[in-house]
């Protein structure tokens, strides 16, 4: 194991939120280093980001000065193609170009049994006919006014994120376990779908089942060689895998993962749970790739099985993204009395896979305007002007988060929606942040009420 040593802490405040990330953010996205690798520490610039978050008075949505947001979904409205109301539960979400400057928007339904609004049953497209969760699409014009609203998948469940791929489908993940007879589902859960964006009538609502039955997360596609890289966001203990799926066609193009593969399991040598790597810039040279017995989990579930010699988990490992020529997860905290082996605030790792090579890159601290210091990274991208967008999944009031390229944090956005609706505050988190195509408008969800928010503004580098 080689250690390299890059400290840099961080911190902002706005109505007394705060963060700290500690690590070698340019591991990321290419930014400047430190040039010989010595140890630094970084504090708040004077005025980080785009400055401080200004109070919304229509108590949606506080933003820097001179950004502005537009609702575009609501839940409860009316669909615009008439198939019922917008579901609820918005979670992960991707952007892909559509005609003109038009946006299409792929968004998640992390909808359970008890949903109050589920995805609407749509001949052709779905899945189960008692699971109500799925994707809907959103196509909005570069008002951002919606111009086509339908639901994109059906009958699947709990699908909390996923992944665009190379050849621009949604990979949609159901993060469950249960089975045909379980919570009255009539069919197995816990797989990936994939949906076409664009042609109504493409997507196939029939589960990849190559890529295993497990409580996915989310998925990002090694664009050289079409490799799958999935997280699981398990929760007991053991908890979850991180694992990749290797393609028989690695081709791709949209229905080539049917073609079925060999999924594997990360194990790092001596490592049980990622959890005790403390250091950012901790580097593990060569680690192993374990093939799963089981991909269907038939009799057992995945992270339970026996893989002989053994593979390595982490707690509530969630977004999981491509970037330059390595693929990023996180995991959103280790708590030891949950079972962790250590406890964090959050982690994001990068693996290269032509050295082989993981990355401890950036381990997160609490939120310091919460009574508990569970606040921790869910979402997560980079930011066309450089550095990431990070979604806070936590307790107390939720924000965006932004990194910039030297390492300081700076707050985003902040829900100001109470959905308590008793003395004490509740907020819903933020999910399925990322960025239209031509890098001038940010979508982001807030998962309850479910709300999608374009967000505009004076963008520039960070």
């Amino acid at each position: 194991m080689a250690v390299t040593r890059r400290q840099v802490l961080a911190g902002t405040g706005t109505f007394g939120a705060g963060i700290a990330v500690i690590g070698a953010v340019d591991h990321l996205f290419g930014g400047t280093t430190f040039g010989d690798g010595a140890d630094a520490v970084v504090g708040p610039a004077r005025e980080t980001g785009y400055g401080p978050l200004v109070p919304d008075p229509d108590g949606l949505l506080d933003l820097p000065r001179g950004f502005r947001y537009t609702v575009v979904s609501r839940e409860g409205d009316p669909l615009r193609s008439g198939e019922g109301p917008v579901p609820g539960h918005f979670d992960g979400m991707a952007a892909f170009p559509a005609r003109g400057r038009n946006v299409r928007l792929v968004r998640n339904h992390e909808n359970r049994q008890d949903a109050e609004r589920r995805v609407p049953v749509v001949h052709g497209l779905t899945y189960d006919p008692e699971g109500p969760g799925g994707c809907t699409v959103v196509e909005v014009d570069a008002a951002h006014r919606v111009r086509e609203e339908r639901v994109a998948i059906a009958g699947t469940a709990v699908n909390c994120a996923g992944g665009p791929t190379p050849w621009r489908s949604w990979l949609t993940c159901e993060e469950t376990e249960d089975k045909a007879g379980d919570n009255g589902y009539t069919k197995d859960h816990g797989f990936v779908f994939e949906v076409d964006p664009y042609q109504h009538g493409r997507t196939v609502p029939e589960p990849l089942t190559g890529l295993g039955r497990f409580q996915h997360e989310a998925v990002a596609i090694d664009p050289r060689d079409g490799t799958v890289y999935e997280t699981e966001d398990a929760f007991d203990e053991p908890f979850g895998l991180f694992y990749r799926f290797l393609p028989k066609n690695p081709r791709g193009g949209f229905g080539s993962l049917r073609a079925g593969g060999r999924l594997e399991a990360l194990r790092v040598p001596d490592v049980p749970d990622l959890s005790v790597v403390q250091e950012p810039g901790t580097v593990f040279e060569h680690v192993e790739w374990v093939e799963v017995p089981d991909p269907l989990a038939r009799e057992t579930p995945v992270r339970l099985q026996d893989f002989g010699t053994g593979v390595t988990h982490a707690q509530k490992l969630e977004g999981c993204y491509w970037s330059g020529d390595r693929v990023h997860f996180v995991s959103s905290y280790a708590r030891s009395e949950e079972g962790s082996h250590a406890d964090h605030y959050g982690q994001v790792w990068s693996y290269e896979p032509h050295a082989g090579r993981l990355t401890l890159v950036i381990v997160f601290g609490p939120g310091a305007d919460t009574g508990t210091p569970g606040d921790a990274p869910d979402n997560i991208c980079t930011a066309p002007q450089g550095g990431l967008m990070i979604c806070e999944d936590g307790d107390g009031a939720q924000h965006v988060f932004g990194v910039t390229r030297r390492r300081t944090v700076y707050p985003m956005a902040r829900n100001r929606q109470n959905i308590g609706g008793t003395g004490t505050p509740e907020w819903g988190e933020f999910a399925g942040i990322t960025f239209a195509p031509d890098a001038r408008t940010m979508f982001v969800n807030v998962y309850t009420p479910g709300t999608t928010f374009a967000i505009t503004g004076p963008w520039h580098p960070l």
